[in-house]
């Protein structure tokens, strides 16, 4: 399952730039995006491994603008516990959160192999302010891995909320981990604020058997 996850991520990584763009010429936008940052691990994909900060520093320049790293920490947090944070907590726990984002999907970039990846036509009629994408990705034996994205707009602008690969909700999972990793330490956000990187790690562990399609944020 673990594997399945990073393949998913994959598709996260090569497809979140073209959000920013509206639903016309969507396609277009999705394979010019796509090619541009696959270009870009191509011709870097070597000094990404030797030092991993370059990449993760490409992938804040890259994803940054169209992740609303905001809404999904606090969504994380929950109002359980951002209710009773500071709002420099809250914004530090953003700032944290988003850094281990890019390190957790930028390990999962530098095992991209030339997998075929492939953009679902939208249909139906589509929320003005919130929609779903959804994308496979097909590895070299031919099996396809389904990818849903939870898109809200921010001031005419298209950006990730959610995302669910391969049936494994990954709002909810860093949800349960959030309020697991509180529990342990006592309630102490400064603690789990602290901690967190490694509390990803052990989200990577936990998506190996844990599947959730219900809604996150």
């Amino acid at each position: 399952m673990l594997t399945l996850l990073r393949r998913g991520l994959l598709v996260l990584l090569a497809a979140l730039p073209l959000f920013a763009n509206a639903a016309p010429g969507a396609q277009q936008v999705v394979q010019q995006t796509v090619d541009s940052l696959l270009s870009d691990l191509k011709a870097n994909k070597s000094a990404y491994k030797a030092d991993p900060k370059q990449l993760y520093a490409a992938l804040d320049r890259i994803l940054g603008p169209v992740v609303d790293s905001e809404g999904i920490a606090k969504g994380v947090m929950t109002i359980k516990y951002s209710r009773q944070a500071s709002p420099e907590q809250v914004k530090r726990f953003e700032t944290v959160f988003k850094n281990s984002l890019m390190q957790f999907y930028g390990n999962a970039l530098l095992e991209y192999d030339n997998q075929d990846i492939r953009v679902l036509p939208v249909t139906g009629k589509q929320d003005p302010d919130r929609t779903s994408v959804n994308m496979e990705i097909r590895d070299s034996k031919g099996t396809v891995y389904p990818v849903q994205y939870t898109m809200i707009s921010q001031d005419g602008t298209w950006r990730l909320r959610n995302v669910i690969i391969n049936g494994i909700n990954i709002g909810k999972l860093f949800r349960d981990q959030f309020a697991d990793s509180m529990q342990k330490n006592g309630n102490d956000l400064e603690k789990t604020i602290a901690g967190w990187d490694q509390v990803v790690a052990n989200a990577k562990d936990a998506a190996k058997g844990q599947k959730g399609g219900d809604s996150a944020q």
